[in-house]
């Protein structure tokens, strides 16, 4: 039997789009090992900066290891973004795709051309994936492409506007992956508080959380909110949910009036701050992602934004440096921040990220709560990564003892956290 190599980088967007390929390619037996494969498929990311450097990378270690006659296949945003300059400059690569061809990739590989690049974007609807990494965990891809026109961000040139997928295919797909086994999802797209907006429904979202609780025995949780497009009214309907738990992702980027005018974000500081409010009035999980040192942040824009995150407390927060991306608003503007600065700012922020992350963990101490047997850890402790927290970003709790036997990954136990070692919390499973 042939055998597949496949790499998938950037998000789990990315992810859930090579899921769809694995299964279009059942015929290979998939390989963790590239030396021994007979096709090598590098499914890229094209967001920022360094990750376009890491699938740049990966794409040429690829090229140099792989064996002879094996293909070597690039698709994704990468691809998409640079296609002309890629198959220049790269011409070990066998077959360029772009991010159209994900549902076809079986018949990509058979055919004797070298590109395939279209107009379209695909977007999953009941095609059949291969799960990889977890058996209790899948991401559920809602929506692909984004309506927004953030300053900083070029997605939306090489994925489109906002195409939702249908409620009833969501759900579907959820009750398919319930019946193999899986009981825990994370709702994803670009801007998932937009979903159904491009069919002209306000409340498309509400309306996805009560067919989701619909269904017994599952949980589930919604990542990327975007500020202005997510309501006080959406907030409640995730505390009132039965199958949605508390946890809110809102990338907010900035918190001075001023950036945020000049980020092109439509959402106003004063309504950041009442969303954000809104989400601690019950025991909560809140996540935000900013950018430092965008064009034109001025020393008092940052300081504004320190004294927030120092005053907020969010339970985690992932910090970018501003990506200089040719085709974006903030590429064309002449205030840019020396990179020296840059770093300064970032390294400042980092510092107080680190603190408000210890201070989030400490409430857990001495508390109770469910998570999911995610297995071993060095041969020493079992990680157990709370309900409330997301799978593979927000990290694990270190189990060194169990009152219970036969402990099975992906299986939900309770836990008692006892104490905070550095930055890992240690407990053990009691129920």
């Amino acid at each position: 039997m042939k055998k597949l190599y496949l790499a998938s980088l950037g998000c789990a967007k990315n992810l859930v789009d090579s899921e769809v390929m694995l299964a279009k390619l059942k015929e290979y037996q998939i390989t963790q090992n590239p030396h021994e494969a007979d096709l090598i498929i590098v499914n890229t990311c094209g967001f920022i900066d360094a990750a376009k450097e890491e699938s740049i990378d990966t794409i040429l270690s690829l090229a140099n290891e792989k064996k002879e006659n094996t293909q070597l296949v690039v698709t994704g945003c990468l691809s998409a973004r640079y296609k002309e300059a890629l198959i220049k400059e790269i011409p070990e690569v066998d077959k360029w795709c772009g991010v159209g061809e994900y549902g076809e990739i079986d018949k990509v590989i058979k055919s004797s051309k070298k590109t395939f690049f279209t107009n379209k974007v695909f977007l999953i609807h009941n095609e059949e994936r291969i799960i990889t990494g977890s058996n209790y965990h899948a991401y559920i891809k809602l929506s692909e492409g984004c309506n927004q026109k953030c300053a900083f961000c070029a997605i939306p040139s090489f994925k489109g506007k906002l195409q939702s997928r249908p409620i009833k295919e969501v759900i579907e797909e959820i009750k398919r992956l319930k019946a193999k086994g899986f009981k825990d999802f994370s709702l994803i797209s670009q801007d998932s508080s937009s979903y159904l907006r491009d069919k002209g429904i306000r409340d498309g979202l509400e309306r996805l959380i009560d067919e989701i609780d619909k269904i017994d025995g599952i949980s589930a949780k919604i990542l990327y909110l975007y500020p202005a497009t997510t309501t006080k009214r959406l907030i409640r309907k995730i505390f009132s949910s039965k199958n949605i738990v508390n946890y809110f992702d809102m990338p907010i980027q900035h918190i001075s009036q001023r950036m945020l005018k000049i980020m092109k974000r439509p959402s106003s500081q004063k309504r950041i701050k009442e969303l954000l409010n809104e989400m601690r009035k019950e025991f909560s999980f809140v996540r935000t992602s900013v950018i430092v040192g965008h064009p034109g942040e001025r020393d008092e824009d940052f300081e504004e934004l320190k004294e927030f995150l120092k005053e907020y407390q969010f339970d985690r927060v992932n910090v970018f440096a501003y990506s200089d991306e040719e085709g974006t608003a903030a590429y064309k503007r002449k205030d840019k921040i020396p990179p020296e600065i840059i770093e300064k700012r970032l390294k400042e922020i980092e510092k107080i990220v680190k603190q408000t992350t210890i201070n989030s963990l400490k409430k857990y101490i001495n508390k109770e709560c469910e998570g999911f047997l995610e297995g071993m850890v060095d041969g020493l402790f079992y990680a157990v990564r709370p309900k409330l927290w997301a799978y593979e970003i927000d990290g694990d709790v270190l189990i060194n003892e169990s009152e219970i036997e036969d402990l099975k990954v992906g299986e939900l136990y309770k836990i008692k956290i006892s104490q905070l070692a550095g930055d890992e919390l240690i407990g053990k499973i009691i129920k």
